[in-house]
């Protein structure tokens, strides 16, 4: 199923608080991600409807199977992609920015690369 780039963004962003806090709320999600309460709400609505997510009724989040898989795809791009972009001598607050951009449009293919490239060059250095 295609999902769009910025479903992917609150849920990496979901995954980050899971991981940070322990817990997901919307408040959290609006300034994780620099956007207004209304919009989270907006966008929690569509990621419950699609079974991305579930929302208890405290209001706290919970990743889905499928919507923990995707976090994690693009949590893993973001990370690896900001590596080698602080490796390559961007400074890291341009690196986790621009890498943030890539995350969502490379292919499989070239993320695998990139992360076999990685994997060699922290190896042999």
């Amino acid at each position: 199923m295609q999902i769009m780039k910025s479903a992917e963004d609150y849920l990496e962003a979901m995954l980050m608080m899971q991981e940070r806090h322990g817990y997901i709320r919307s408040v959290d999600i609006a300034a994780e991600l620099g956007v207004t309460k209304p919009s989270v709400s907006y966008a929690v609505k569509r990621l419950r409807e699609a079974g991305y997510i579930t929302m208890a009724e405290d209001g706290h989040i919970t990743l889905n199977p499928s919507g923990q898989e995707i976090a994690e795809r693009i949590y893993e791009r973001h990370k690896v992609l900001t590596k080698l972009l602080v490796d390559l001598g961007v400074d890291e607050e341009t690196a986790r920015e621009d890498a943030c951009k890539i995350e969502h449009d490379l292919s499989v293919e070239t993320f695998d690369a990139i992360k076999k490239h990685m994997k060699e060059h922290h190896q042999t250095a």
